[in-house]
């Protein structure tokens, strides 16, 4: 029987391939998988190139002809932190301070030179001065003045939890090492506002500060017109007022208060102060309506600013170990809430008049009676007892230790802890349990123990109380 056309052909492909034989199967059979494989690189090629693309800003400018200044293209991780580095700078820390900044954004910075504590009310100050001028504040290292040159500074970021902070502003904050690399030598060229001498008489020179020789910044002053200062001719108050200061910000106050500004140590330059970049020489001494009032509930500096700064999540577990060890509390029960008491001192000693530290200082049992008064606000608020009291202080005497201890009071056990942790510690982790107190007792006129009762207030809702020293009844009420 004859085959039909169809079938035919299937025979004659079967015949084909059967005559192909092995080797010439193997040979199309490696052909397919090669075909395979680099179908397959060309596939991950794309993909690896659309990633890159769309992920990589840098990637896309290299690809991209963009009409307008860099900057200006929005990042994709700006998306990811809207408050972030990448959102108001150009890019990775860079050599030039200036290389760095966007020309659609303005900045302003300033120097610290005041004991920690004091610096930190700076660094708010700065901050709130940024917000009411709509610059972005750029904030510097701490520097050890409180305890000896030979310590290195410690940034600020290491000590406070600055994405934490941006986000509860709203607003960017940088720190000086995201802006410029921390080990570039280029000396950039700033001119600065110098505050200092426009409300004190005593130096007739800018506020000093080892910060802009760190970072490699050679400053030109202008001086500040004399109506900043808050009390005119005063000579006991060095207050300026935030919106004093703010006016310079803005460029009719600005162009009006200019005048021939001093020539910059190193280069020579004489430069008016920087509108990029706006700097003041020294924050610390600045209010809204009182001296000092950061220790005010109405304070806009601690409102808006100061009861953000919250400790970095590491600064807060080690001084969580300092009190569970304090306590003897194991590690997995929680710790009971306490009072924190902060008892000023040692450098405190100049200010007695020649009174005896024992006459000067408030005693224990002053102390101890400012607890109890704490305890009891508890009590009334809460219906709660709070049984366990932590003692921090700079005092070095034994026997004052000796009689905290009999009090029953506990105290952090620092033996070590410059020799674990480095010399800065001791005081940051003293600041962190002091503000971790369900209440808080301090000694008045010490700045570290102010912020320390506004954080307890803030964080905590916790009662206050301030011991007044000087002689043996100034605590008397």
């Amino acid at each position: 029987m004859g085959l039909d056309a169809k079938s035919r052909a299937a025979f004659q492909y079967r015949d084909q391939f059967k005559a192909v034989g092995y080797p010439a199967l193997l040979t199309r059979k490696r052909f397919i998988l090669a075909t395979c494989a680099s179908l397959l690189f060309i596939s991950f090629t794309c993909l690896a190139t659309f990633v890159r693309y769309t992920s990589n800003p840098a990637a896309r400018l290299e690809t991209e002809s963009v009409d307008g200044p860099r900057h200006n293209i929005a990042r994709p991780d700006a998306l990811v932190d809207p408050f972030g580095p990448s959102s108001v700078l150009m890019g990775e820390p860079t050599i030039s301070f200036r290389d760095n900044l966007r020309s659609d954004t303005q900045y302003i910075t300033s120097w610290v030179s005041a004991g920690w504590t004091n610096d930190v009310m700076t660094y708010i100050n700065l901050i709130y001065l940024g917000l009411i001028t709509d610059r972005v504040p750029i904030i510097p290292e701490f520097i050890p003045s409180h305890i000896g040159g030979h310590v290195p500074p410690i940034p600020f970021g290491e000590v406070f939890d600055v994405p934490r902070l941006r986000t509860e502003l709203g607003k960017p904050v940088l720190e000086w090492r995201e802006v410029k690399h921390p080990s570039s030598t280029f000396v950039d060229d700033i001119g600065c506002w110098n505050t200092w001498e426009a409300v004190q008489y005593r130096e007739a020179f800018p506020r000093r500060s080892r910060i802009p020789g760190d970072l490699k910044l050679d400053i030109s002053y202008t001086k500040a017109p004399t109506w900043i200062k808050m009390i005119p001719d005063y000579e006991h108050d060095q207050h300026s007022t935030f919106w004093s200061l703010a006016t310079l910000a803005f460029p009719s106050t600005r162009e009006a208060s200019l005048v021939p500004p001093l020539p910059s140590p190193e280069h020579n330059l004489s430069l008016p102060p920087d509108d990029h970049l706006l700097c003041y020489d020294y924050l610390y001494y600045v209010c809204a309506h009182k001296s000092n009032e950061l220790e005010f509930d109405y304070s806009p500096a601690w409102r808006y600013v100061g009861k953000y700064m919250h400790w970095t999540p590491a600064l807060e577990q080690l001084a969580d170990q300092y009190v569970r060890l304090a306590m003897g509390v194991a590690e997995s029960a929680p710790i009971p809430a306490f009072i924190s008491i902060h008892v000023r001192h040692h450098d405190f000693e100049v200010y007695c008049g020649g009174l005896p530290v024992q006459e000067c200082f408030a005693s224990l049992p002053v102390i101890d009676r400012r607890v109890q008064e704490v305890k009891e606000e508890i009590y009334q608020r809460t219906g709660f007892v709070v049984n366990h009291v932590i003692m921090t202080s700079d005092e070095r005497n034994a026997t004052w230790w000796h009689e905290v201890a009999k009090l029953g009071w506990f105290t952090p056990d620092h033996s070590e802890t410059e020799e674990k942790y480095g010399e800065w510690y001791p005081v940051l982790i003293d600041a962190v349990i002091q503000s971790q107190g369900v209440g808080f007792v301090g000694t008045d006129r010490s700045t570290m123990s102010i912020i320390a009762g506004r954080r307890v207030e803030s964080w905590q809702s916790g009662p206050t109380r301030l011991v007044k020293w000087g002689n043996p009844h100034s605590d008397d009420h």
